[in-house]
């Protein structure tokens, strides 16, 4: 087998790996078993299918949560720089040493206070995004596991 061959089919009769093609001759196969307490095949494929759309949807809110941390980080760093510029221009005056230490010590506790709240700002952001990512996964996380019970209760009977 070459390198541009690809992964070698593990389901033999399958024409595809993976596709929808393959899915629909997947699915087909199983469908045809009559074995006893065997699941509605067709209903898995669907509970499956709606499991990809929510990790996708998921992703989704992960990767706007991520930009929008990144879009406010570098507005950020664009304000830091502003104030470093003005914070020297300040410090840059002649003024007595006492006041001039005076201004210092005033500008490093603004500072700090800046960085703090800034942090806070994108930790919220990064906690507001993850948990709203994890949020559609637990629900529909919970949602499968009803929907397996509701196949598996039918197959039963």
């Amino acid at each position: 087998m070459s390198s541009t061959d690809g992964p070698a089919n593990p389901f033999g009769a399958l024409k595809a790996w993976p596709g929808s093609e393959a899915m629909t001759e997947f699915t087909k196969m199983f469908s045809d078993l009559k074995l006893p307490m065997m699941p509605d095949v067709q209903a898995m494929v669907a509970v499956q299918r709606k499991n990809l759309e929510v990790l996708s949807a998921a992703n989704r809110v992960a990767l706007e949560g991520a930009q929008t941390v990144a879009r406010r980080h570098m507005e950020i760093m664009q304000q830091t720089m502003a104030e470093m510029s003005e914070a020297i221009r300040v410090l840059s005056t002649a003024e007595p040493p006492k006041q001039k230490a005076a201004r210092q010590a005033e500008l490093l506790k603004g500072t700090y206070e800046h960085a703090v709240a800034n942090l806070k700002e994108i930790s919220d952001l990064i906690q507001r995004a993850n948990g709203e990512a994890v949020g559609l996964l637990n629900k529909r996380f919970s949602e499968a596991m009803d929907e397996m019970k509701m196949l598996m209760d039918k197959s039963a009977t």
